[in-house]
């Protein structure tokens, strides 16, 4: 049974950092891409970065300079640090793992920046 469990979620004031962690079990967790999304109230999710199995990142470019995105291939974990929060920034972030033609999703975990 594949899971992805967010952790690390919460209530920060701008400016503030937090880091999320997404563990993941039941998958060959170094064989696969996998991303942070997020989705804010009334707006569709979005790509906000993604790490390849073998370690390149990518950011969306309003969060670029102030998340980073990391892998522990011997955790089974994929973090997102992020720094300098912004009001804007307030979303359900959700864990993704895609390898081929698997993916999966994480239930997500809550981030909720108040100005």
């Amino acid at each position: 049974q594949v899971q992805l469990v967010e952790s690390g979620g919460g209530l920060v004031q701008a400016g503030g950092s937090l880091k999320l962690s997404c563990a993941a079990s039941g998958i060959a967790f170094s064989n696969y891409a996998m991303a942070w999304y997020r989705q804010a109230p009334g707006k569709q999710r979005e790509l906000v970065a993604t790490i390849t199995s073998g370690g390149i990142a990518y950011y969306t470019d309003s969060v670029k300079g102030r998340f980073t995105i990391s892998r522990d291939n011997a955790k089974n974990t994929v973090y997102l640090e992020s720094n300098n929060l912004k009001p804007e920034d307030t979303a359900v972030y959700y864990c993704f793992a895609s390898f081929l033609s698997r993916a999966y999703w994480g239930q997500g975990t809550q981030v909720t920046v108040s100005s």
